[in-house]
């Protein structure tokens, strides 16, 4: 890396690997630090959701994880029926933590992305040109690294953000939840397994291998997070919360930690940007913490390479925070109100959640945005006054006239212009953008247009049927998000 190119990327989780990834792919050098050694054991995320899974097949990437998980189509407890949802995902994916970022790590590796483990951020400084960030080797000693830009995911202690002087408020969610890995001797038929009564709450999760995670929370039995975690208590609130302790036994490994419900006010400050925890966390109810971290990067990092390339200014970057920062706060009301649906502890409101589970959520509109918000396939960015509908939403996973996928064709990271496969544009139009964008037809598009970002989601969109006017769109949108195609750059006068 040189002294001020490419990116810095601090912390080697989901958010930080599919950042590395993505820019790597498009050609922009990045380090990555890691204050831990090795892989990480530790898992509290296991559902990655269709968005996320959508996203790992724009990367290529989706099947190798399927491979690793169980398929749920219902999400436990609320009973939200996943099954209809419009996507090649319908389903939750249960899968420890661990695995997605084992395959993410092996992603960055292959494209010789640099990963100093045990090195530990302690600070940083930004000027007009780039930033120089301290930090601590396994040895002891201090060095500094210095980036075009650098990106904090480090995690809800954030080195990074503290180093800016941001803010995390916020509040505990829940205190004192117990985690356990055990055998079971007779393991739930139906995993994952999730109950609650007014004091108890436990949910009992497969890793695939003969193990299980379990966590559990007692209201009446709140301890601080250094407390021992005793495997006989976490048998009991699983009795309570389940009716069943399935015979827990040989735990491996035994914790307690609190869960936290905040968001930083700014995902940038200058040449520095937050993404997942170190940005925001939330409950786990719902499962979408890591799913909004892994998206966060999905977001950022495209916007990144543009700019390094020189294809866009650095406007763009703002698009990051205004964008990605009101689906943050979405997120941690909608988990927060489900942890406080789950742990509802009066008999009465018990029984109107459930009430609520098997009425309302039956009700099949109420049941499919519920599916659609908790699987992210409704998240949507805002789109400049005047613009069509469609902008700034996702794009489907549509069929092209070659026989490919819509999906397959974003695994290059260039945008795609789709047309119709009745009103293709001239090649004078998309030639000077052949080097920068995917050109493809899709059948029944009645005549419309569309500019797909590199994450998915439509940045422009047109149904002028006169070819004329439709094409002198589309060239202006491409001028718009792409730069100057070569043909204009061909074209302008040089000094010297």
């Amino acid at each position: 890396m040189g002294p001020e190119e490419g990116v810095l990327i601090v912390g080697a989780g989901p958010a930080g690997l599919m950042l590395a990834g993505d820019l790597a792919e498009a050609g922009i050098a990045c380090t990555m630090v890691e204050r831990r050694e090795g892989e990480s054991q530790l898992t509290r995320a296991f559902a990655v959701h269709a968005r996320t899974m959508e996203q790992l097949d724009a990367r290529g990437i989706a099947d190798d994880l399927l491979k690793t998980g169980l398929r749920n189509p219902v999400l436990q407890f609320l009973q939200i029926d996943l099954s209809r949802l419009p996507t090649r995902y319908p389903h939750v994916l249960v899968t420890p933590q661990y695995n997605t970022e084992r395959l993410l790590r092996s992603r960055v590796l292959t494209h010789g992305v640099d990963i100093k483990s045990g090195y530990e951020a302690t600070g940083l400084r930004q000027d007009s040109t780039g930033v120089d960030v301290e930090v601590r080797a396994p040895d002891g000693t201090v060095q500094t690294l210095r980036a075009a830009y650098v990106v904090g995911a480090d995690g809800r202690n954030s080195k990074v953000r503290e180093s800016l002087g941001l803010p995390f408020p916020g509040r505990s969610a829940v205190r004192s939840m117990m985690l356990a890995d055990v055998r079971l001797a007779e393991p739930p038929r139906k995993p994952p397994t999730v109950g609650a009564v007014g004091d108890a709450f436990a949910i009992v999760v497969p890793f695939g291998d003969g193990w299980f995670r379990v966590m559990a929370w007692n209201r009446r039995h709140d301890m601080p997070d250094t407390t021992a975690v005793d495997l006989d208590e976490i048998r009991a609130v699983a009795q309570r919360a389940l009716g069943n302790d399935f015979g827990m036994r040989d735990a491996r490994w035994l914790s307690r930690f609190h869960s936290d419900e905040r968001q930083c006010p700014r995902y940038r400050v200058g040449r520095v940007f937050l993404v997942g925890d170190a940005a925001h966390v939330h409950s786990p109810a719902g499962g979408m913490g890591l799913n909004t971290s892994i998206q966060d990067s999905v977001n950022l990092s495209w916007k990144l390479a543009a700019v390094l390339h020189g294809r866009a200014p650095d406007a763009l970057l703002d698009t990051y925070e205004a964008e990605r920062h009101p689906v943050g706060r979405r997120v941690l009301r909608m988990s927060g109100a489900l942890l406080r649906g789950v742990l509802t502890t009066p008999k009465a409101m018990c029984g109107f959640r459930d009430l609520f589970a098997r009425t309302v959520l039956r009700i099949r509109p109420v049941a499919q945005r519920a599916a659609r918000a908790i699987s992210g396939l409704d998240i949507a960015y805002a789109a400049p006054s005047g613009a069509p509908p469609l902008v700034g939403k996702r794009v489907p996973d549509l069929p092209l006239t070659d026989g490919k996928r819509l999906y397959e064709v974003l695994r290059t990271r260039r945008f795609v212009l789709v047309t119709a496969a009745d009103a293709p544009l001239p090649t004078a139009v998309t030639e000077g953008w052949a080097d920068e964008v995917e050109f493809v037809s899709v059948p029944g598009l009645a005549r419309r247009a569309l500019l797909v970002r590199p994450d998915a989601y439509i940045a422009w969109t047109t149904s002028e049927e006169h070819p004329q006017r439709r094409a002198e769109a589309a060239r202006q949108a491409l001028t718009d998000w792409c730069g100057a195609g070569a043909t204009a750059r061909q074209s302008t006068p040089t000094s010297g």
